[in-house]
């Protein structure tokens, strides 16, 4: 009943199923009193459309995060007269007692209650509610189900020393579900007797009892003519277990696999018992032993063995027993056994960790009901995916996001998933992934960044991340993105390579981007965030990768954004470049990194003025002579002064250095660079240096805009020359040849 993760697109009827509930106000309901959801009057909905409505919500609430859970929602369908239901799913705790009771006037036929954790006995007495009408239904794991709330004495007070206390009910059975054909109560709570329980049923067809302690299922011969499905994971057996399974001659499925780390079996599988099965129950199409120790030889002597193509054939069977086999399994489940490794199988499908095929096979089996065991399943995945090449990929990714969903709160299943991902979608898989199958990737990797703060987990799915093109395939899910590391960066302490990988991701999120998303994350912190990495490396004395990544960002987020500039300089910035400057003198990339920023500060001209004190002009000049980066720190140092040059001489509001000397060292350090210079250097647009052409005021300015212009559409015509025209700037040069003002050398330059 799992909802596998899918790579065709969605149906209309899903998507216009998902924009409903993400809008139930504005579409089937309106709030009544504020607070509770009421259909509208004249919405008739039939059960395809209304089982679709509350399975997908079920979904939403488990796996999105950004989805807000209603209280009121499941009485939308509490009278059938409007809304009709009759197949639903339902999981965790995300149902309660009273979301039950508002649906009980349904006529349901299937109810899949799965880890419903909170339901109490309330709920045993809305079930009879639909006893004459279900025929399929699942408790799996709905461990208080059959526990009620005695309150003991009766009176306020005492209650208040003696809280309620959990009894177990006893007397209810399934008395009055006269058409319930499939009952599954895994995991169901001991104390429970499931022969009482179940006695009233006339014919069940499937029946599963995982991880419940028998020590008697003589009770079950009694459905023998119609029982085509048992599962009894986990259960001890025993002679008199393989005798009674022995007589239910019509069963199709059979499972008594069992976890092989969980408990001490005394019981082991032999040829005996096998051949027991395969004579009397003829009928069978699938059976799972996987985790059974084999006591005796079950398989073929290799001498035997007939040689050539793998077989299907029971005839060739490498396992003795199922040579008796009239035609192939359609269903074998053997993980963690040794017959896996065997040539010859006679099943269609074979659960198992020999291959790539087996070990799918097996995470598709187990995923819904059995995560300790796909835990395991998804780790041997991670090794075929890292040393050899998956040749299923679509599936295997399919796969690993569909468990990953469903047990967003397993521990293991997070981490093995998560680093099982990081190699399914490495670049040389790349080819093979739709944007759709890419972006449930990131949702899931976003979901265990969410619920994890556990360090393998946070690393694996920052690791995957990298994976992506970045910002392009981020940008639906950019906020989110953004809060979860700068949440991981926020923390106090942190895992060094963790730190590493979560600046190099902000660091391109914030690169070509628009600007509102940058205002957007400049206000969650981020600038913040940025200068607290640095301080921190500061006080260690390390520049590494982390203090370099942490700058770039800064000057990435700060692009023609003055919010973030303005930013930057409240929160001590300025003291902190002063700082780093000090510390690494020879950090080229480090100061590369740091003028650029300033570059974007100079930009904004109500922040000049906070620049202009005798400290760092003083600090600007002196780098024009810098070689650091080639030309790149000298050409940003000169851009912040040409900057502040264009503000005129009234603006210069200190006495040391003269303006005059500066502007010295300004024409200096342009004539010294190489015209034809290789940049590390990235435009979006050119109006910040447009803007210093139609001036008479500063021509040093003026020469440093058109030497910019001129070496970038001369080293990269095909990028800028276009970006030059389509933001005005051949009329803006004309007009500058033509001014008295401007130097002879700047307009042969233009020319």
């Amino acid at each position: 009943s799992l909802k596998m993760a899918s790579d065709s697109p969605e149906s209309l009827m899903t998507l216009c199923t998902d924009y409903c509930l993400r809008n139930l106000e504005g579409t089937l309901c309106y709030l009544l009193d504020n607070e509770t959801l009421r259909l509208h009057p004249d919405i008739f909905l039939p059960s395809e459309i209304c089982d679709k409505l509350v399975n997908e919500y079920v979904e939403l609430v488990k796996t999105d995060s950004i989805f807000e859970p209603h209280e009121s929602f499941f009485t939308l369908f509490s009278d059938p007269r409007s809304t009709r239901l009759a197949r639903i799913h339902l999981r965790e705790h995300i149902v309660q007692d009273q979301d039950l009771e508002a649906i009980r006037k349904q006529d349901l036929i299937e109810l899949y209650l799965t880890n419903c954790e909170k339901l109490t006995a309330k709920s045993l007495q809305t079930l009879v509610s639909f006893s004459h009408t279900l025929i399929s239904l699942s408790l799996f794991g709905c461990c208080n189900i059959f526990y009620e709330e005695e309150n003991p004495g009766g009176c306020e007070d005492d209650c208040l020393v003696n809280p309620t206390r959990q009894v177990l009910v006893k007397d209810f059975t399934f008395e009055g579900f006269s058409r319930l054909r499939i009952l599954n109560l895994g995991r169901l709570i001991e104390g429970v007797n499931v022969e009482t329980l179940l006695r009233p049923l006339a014919s069940l067809a499937a029946l599963d009892l995982s991880g419940i302690q028998l020590n008697d299922v003589g009770f079950l011969t009694q459905w023998k003519d119609s029982l085509v499905s048992l599962v009894l994971y986990n259960m001890d057996l025993s002679e008199e277990h393989i005798q009674v399974i022995a007589q239910l001659h019509k069963l199709r499925h059979l499972d008594i696999s069992r976890d092989h780390l969980s408990s001490y079996y005394k019981f082991k599988l032999t040829r005996r018992v096998l051949n027991l099965f395969v004579e009397n129950l003829v009928n069978l199409t699938s059976l799972d032993i996987s985790g059974h120790t084999m006591l005796e030889n079950c398989t073929i002597p290799s001498m035997e063995e007939k040689m050539g193509q793998t077989s299907i054939e029971p005839a060739k069977s490498s396992i003795a027993p199922f040579r008796g086999l009239k035609r192939p399994l359609q269903f074998l489940g053997l993980f963690e056994t040794s017959l896996c490794r065997l040539t010859h199988i006679p099943a269609y499908k074979v659960s198992g960790d020999k291959n790539e095929e087996q070990v799918l096979n097996a995470i598709e089996a187990y995923t819904e009901h059995r995560p300790e065991i796909t835990s395991r399943a998804i780790n041997l995945l991670f090794d075929i995916a890292r040393i050899e090449r998956c040749s299923q990929l679509l599936r295997a990714l399919q796969l690993v996001i569909t468990a990953l969903k469903c047990h967003k709160d397993d521990k293991n299943i997070q981490v093995t998933g998560s680093a099982a991902l990081f190699y399914l979608t490495n670049s040389e898989y790349r080819m093979e992934q739709s944007v759709k199958l890419r972006r449930q990737v990131i949702q899931v990797v976003l979901n265990g960044m969410e619920s994890y703060q556990e360090v393998t987990v946070q690393r694996n799915c920052c690791l995957t991340l990298c994976n992506f093109s970045i910002p392009e395939e981020l940008e639906f899910q950019y906020r989110r993105v953004n809060e979860l590391l700068l949440n991981i960066l926020n923390q106090s302490r942190q895992d060094e390579s963790i730190q590493r990988i979560a600046v190099h991701l902000c660091n391109a999120l914030v690169c070509q981007v628009d600007n509102d998303h940058k205002e957007a994350v400049g206000k969650m912190g981020f600038v913040m965030t940025m200068l607290k990495l640095i301080q921190k490396k500061l006080a260690d004395k390390t520049c590494d990768q982390v203090m370099e990544f942490s700058w770039s960002a800064l000057w990435n987020i700060t692009d023609e954004t003055p919010d973030n500039c303005e930013m930057f300089l409240n929160y001590s910035g300025m003291k902190l470049f002063l700082e780093c400057l000090k510390e690494f003198p020879e950090k080229q990339e480090l100061h590369r990194n740091m003028l650029g920023l300033l570059g974007n500060v100079a930009e904004v001209k109500e922040l000049r003025p906070q620049l202009m004190t005798s400290q760092f002009i003083s600090v600007f000049s002196n780098l024009l002579e810098s070689k650091a980066d080639g030309i790149e720190v000298s050409y940003n140092a000169c851009g912040v002064l040409s900057h502040i040059m264009f503000d005129g001489p009234e603006a210069w509001g200190i006495c040391e250095p003269h303006r005059e000397e500066v502007v010295k060292r300004m024409w200096a350090a342009i004539q010294s660079w190489d015209i034809n210079s290789r940049r590390n250097i990235n435009y979006r647009s050119f109006e910040p240096i447009l803007r210093l052409l139609p001036q008479g005021i500063s021509p040093v300015s003026q020469h440093w805009a058109t030497w910019a212009l001129y070496n970038l559409v001369s080293v990269y015509p095909d990028k800028y020359c276009p970006l030059l025209i389509k933001e005005g700037g051949i009329p803006l040069l004309k007009d500058m040849i033509k001014m008295a003002s401007a130097r002879q050398e700047t307009k042969e330059m233009a020319r």
